[in-house]
């Protein structure tokens, strides 16, 4: 006999990722919102700990896929970052600076004033300086978005990923030094492991180029050549407990260097690519409970409220000495809200080191929810009043 209990936990996921996928192309067609945000809803809605519909978001292996997903859209976001162009425009390099540090400040100040503890404040602040490269890269794409605001908004960005994944290693560093006593495993859960994701990464971005001038089909396969390298490289990092978002980050910007270009059909990398999108905003925001949700979620408005100002603040008080308007500085501000993807899989990942932060952080756990919905959304509003789209609007 059937066990109808069993049946339906093995198709959970499927049966998810299928009606994820008809809300999103049906909700985008009706309202014009970003699918992401609808597969994000879809995902929440039938989380473990609300409808109970899909299996726990908890286990390794569909850790490992959203990371594969997410590798994906960081390679790509990696590959459209120009390294020389932070060099002759340094200011706009200090533009990333100095919004997020001043995020981080003013993330530490409000946590301070809520009484958290001064490792939760840390981590908060450390977390809230990323913007999600998952949630613009997909806008970006979507909207079919060219033009200043949206390379500024990716550079800094990636900036954004870079120095939030450096500082939150550190503090989960000195948290574990703090729990274990062990200076050693200290520096292993930050900075050493750091350089490692990185070393693994570059290797990546100089050995599959070379790879694939040998068999001399750049032009034919390297889209899929890279995928299958994006997965192996998520594959490696995850079993060596290295960080899949450094990794992937850097092989995509050494990639660009080693002078592999993509065919413009494959973005997102195709197929491929918008399925595993929908796994990974469905995974992302499965993770979340209700519970977390409701307690912090009077310190997630002012917590949101913050991040957005120091953000905008800082690109604007950047925008003439980088070289636009204050109008286009104030848009790339906004444009940098979403921060979902980026926190979850990082959060989920130090769980996976043995390090569980999630019950700490429980404002967070509300923000997050509230921009997987609506962060896309302001992305990609920001991005038609910069008139850089197919669609046309004012603020």
């Amino acid at each position: 006999m059937f066990d109808m209990s069993t049946m339906l936990g093995d198709l959970g996921w499927p049966l998810g990722i299928a009606l994820a996928w008809v809300v999103g192309e049906f909700g985008h067609r009706w309202t014009g919102l970003p699918r992401i945000s609808l597969y994000g809803l879809v995902g929440f809605a039938l989380g473990q700990a609300q409808a109970g519909w899909l299996p726990s978001a908890g286990s390794g292996s569909m850790m490992l896929l959203a990371n594969m997903a997410f590798g994906l859209i960081l390679f790509e976001f990696g590959y459209r970052i120009n390294i020389h162009w932070l060099r002759i425009n340094p200011w706009l390099a200090a533009s990333g600076l100095f919004e997020a540090a001043l995020t981080f400040a003013s993330v530490l100040v409000l946590a301070m004033l809520a009484d958290l503890p001064t490792v939760t404040g840390l981590l908060l602040a450390s977390l809230a300086m990323s913007t999600s490269p998952a949630a613009v890269m997909r806008v970006v794409n979507e909207q079919r978005s060219s033009g200043q605001v949206t390379e500024r908004l990716i550079h800094l960005t990636g900036l954004n990923c870079v120095i939030a994944v450096f500082t939150f290693k550190v503090v989960v560093g000195v948290w574990t030094f703090q729990s274990s006593g062990s200076l050693l495993q200290a520096a292993l859960n930050s900075v050493v492991l750091l350089g490692a994701s990185a070393l693994l990464g570059a290797l990546c971005g100089i050995g599959v180029p070379a790879v694939m001038r040998g068999l001399g089909s750049l032009s034919r396969d390297a889209t899929v050549a890279f995928a299958i390298a994006v997965v192996l490289l998520v594959a490696v990092a995850h079993a060596l407990k290295l960080s899949p978002v450094l990794a992937t980050l850097t092989f995509g910007l050494v990639a660009r260097y080693r002078r592999v270009a993509f065919s413009a059909t494959q973005r997102n990398f195709g197929a491929l690519g918008d399925v595993l999108t929908v796994v990974l905003f469905m995974f992302v925001a499965s993770t979340l409970e209700w519970s977390r949700v409701l307690n912090g979620l009077a310190l997630a408005f002012a917590l949101i409220a913050v991040r957005a100002a120091a953000k905008v603040l800082g690109t604007t008080l950047f925008a003439r000495l980088s070289g636009v308007s204050w109008r286009k500085g104030v848009l790339t501000g906004i444009a940098m809200t979403p921060i979902s993807v980026f926190v979850i899989l990082l959060l989920e990942q130090a769980r996976y080191l043995g390090v569980d932060l999630v019950d700490q952080l429980a404002p967070l756990a509300a923000a997050t929810l509230l921009l997987e919905l609506a962060g896309p959304i302001v992305t990609q509003r920001a991005l038609i009043w910069a008139r850089e789209t197919h669609e046309t609007g004012e603020p």
